[in-house]
């Protein structure tokens, strides 16, 4: 790590745009099924959980999961990197996610809380958690399907999804009775 101010300025910011880039050609090798370069923009002894550890891993979990949709559109609408500290990074990406299943369109507004690591002068994914502002059919309302329509088993979280990820939200609405703005109570 450099001392010059200067060098270390042009680092960040070289930094933050290949993360970005990141971001975007993740949504892209997905759509395109593009499963190698996929698994490339992750480190290679990614943390798989149960799966267990590395990119082979990690292919045995996505590749079955993209098969369930024929075509997929993968749309980042925002990239806030909150933390960039040497080669370790921190991130929230917005992602609109659109999936045919069947005769079905389902639509998703996501956001991926990201973790990045720099290695030997490239950026990867060290870890992606993916969480929902809802998830539904084109065809219907998110409060219409409580916010969690997929095609499977429902999601594990209950909804509203994401939304108590953010303490602003729980303190902003905390005193408010949201009946009159919301088709139902709100459970968190």
């Amino acid at each position: 790590m450099t001392t010059d101010p200067v060098l270390a300025r042009l680092d960040r910011i070289e930094s933050h745009l290949a993360i970005q880039q990141l971001a975007v050609r993740y949504a892209m090798a997905v759509d395109r099924r593009d499963i190698d370069e996929w698994l490339g923009m992750f480190v290679e002894d990614i943390d798989c959980g149960r799966r267990g550890r590395g990119r082979e891993a990690l292919r045995g979990f996505i590749e079955p999961a993209v098969r369930d949709f024929y075509r997929t559109v993968h749309t980042i609408t925002g990239h806030a990197i909150d933390r960039i500290d040497g080669d370790v990074a921190e991130g929230r990406v917005y992602c609109r996610a659109e999936h045919e299943f069947g005769d079905r369109w389902i639509v998703q507004a996501i956001c991926y809380f990201d973790t990045y690591e720099r290695r030997d002068g490239t950026w990867y994914f060290a870890r992606r958690i993916e969480d929902f502002f809802y998830s539904c059919d084109v065809a219907e309302r998110p409060q219409e399907v409580d916010f969690a329509r997929w095609p499977g088993p429902a999601p594990k979280h209950a909804p509203p999804m994401m939304l108590p990820r953010f303490p602003t939200w729980k303190c902003f609405w905390a005193e408010a009775d949201v009946s009159a703005i919301t088709r139902r109570p709100d459970p968190s």
